[in-house]
């Protein structure tokens, strides 16, 4: 094939396309279509930085590739990671924007918490995201990308990610195109082979999002941020509660279950004084009743910026109490990297300079 015979990039990124799209590209160059999956597979499985380390297509193709269809590998602008083995990236994309990505080790499989959105406008009023509006939207590559380095940093420890948490900056499902597409690149077995069930996408409660995510059916587990039992206190914490107030949003949540047979996780920040009494238990209690779900108690990570602080042990754990008598799977969520500001948003935050290789 000569350079002249490939079609122009345009808009096209090859790192947020399927096999199949790369394939067909390829066909279009007159090339076989198994360079298209070649193409992927080098991208994500082997994660090279350029065109020349695709040792499997001659250095003509190499280079008329690299001419054509150039792409743009995130950089890594600090790391921390903490004594537990959590680690955090701020990450730098190609026009300058800043995200963040944090690995999380755990018995039953290590993963990786990313970032669909540069910023948020949720506005929750305890969470560190949201201090930052919303600049613009990731694409399936910058999110895949963000997999990379995780996946890399694993190899690099002998460990191995096996799942992926949309639970960093942005409201996943104010990107709901591109995070379906991302679904989709991630579960790719030529690349990552993440199974749809382990890949969680937590969401403020955009209840149509919500039904249109279900009836895409992939099962991967919706995990929704609740944290009050009525709609008066969730309204003040999270202002998203006034277009969908709860009635909306849970039988949205039992929809989605139904259609996808995924037990719904329902996540609750556990604030000293605010949404943690166990009269406030006992409520959480019958606004869920017999819904088949899953209560994630949240030990909160402080924020500076935010005036609230996080309950005391006792008070989580006799909540907790609570929540399990009345038959409903509850848990508490393991505190992770407290020393590395691991909380969404507080590395961005801080905008730190230096330099850490991935």
């Amino acid at each position: 094939m000569h350079p002249a015979t490939l079609p122009q990039a345009s808009s096209f990124n090859p790192l947020s396309r399927l096999p199949e799209e790369l394939a067909q590209k390829m066909e279009e160059a007159g090339e076989p279509s198994f360079r298209g999956r070649q193409w992927f597979e080098w991208l994500w499985r082997h994660g090279v930085l350029d065109y020349r380390a695709i040792s499997v297509w001659p250095a003509r193709l190499r280079e008329a590739m690299a001419e054509r269809f150039p792409f743009s590998r995130v950089a890594v602008v600090t790391q921390q990671t903490a004594t537990d083995g959590t680690t955090k990236w701020l990450l730098r994309l190609a026009d300058g924007e800043r995200v963040e990505a944090v690995y999380l080790p755990h018995r039953w499989g290590d993963a990786v918490c990313i970032s669909t959105q540069v910023g948020c406008n949720m506005g929750c009023r305890f969470c560190a995201s949201g201090l930052v509006k919303r600049i613009r939207n990731l694409d399936a590559g910058e999110m895949m990308e963000q997999v990379r380095v995780a996946h890399a940093w694993a190899e690099r420890q002998g460990r191995r990610l096996t799942r992926v948490d949309l639970m960093g900056i942005g409201e996943p499902l104010d990107n709901l195109d591109q995070v379906e597409r991302f679904f989709d690149l991630v579960h790719e077995p030529l690349g990552f082979g993440i199974s749809y069930r382990h890949l969680t996408v937590s969401t403020s409660g955009l209840v149509p999002a919500i039904y249109r995510l279900a009836e895409g059916a992939r099962p991967v587990t919706l995990a929704i941020s609740l944290h009050a039992p009525d709609d008066a206190l969730r309204t003040r914490l999270m202002p998203v509660n006034r277009a969908y107030p709860l009635a909306q949003l849970l039988a949205a949540a039992r929809h989605y279950a139904e259609r996808t047979g995924r037990r719904v996780t329902f996540e609750y920040a556990m604030l000293e004084g605010v949404n943690d009494s166990l009269d406030q238990a006992r409520r959480l209690v019958r606004l869920l009743g017999h819904f088949p779900c899953h209560v994630n108690l949240i030990p909160w990570n402080p924020v500076p910026e935010h005036p609230f602080r996080p309950s005391s042990r006792r008070q989580v754990e006799a909540f907790l109490e609570v929540v399990q008598a009345a038959g409903i799977s509850c848990t508490i969520r393991r505190e992770m990297g407290q020393t590395i500001e691991a909380a969404c948003g507080q590395l961005r935050r801080r905008g730190e300079e230096a330099w850490t290789s991935p």
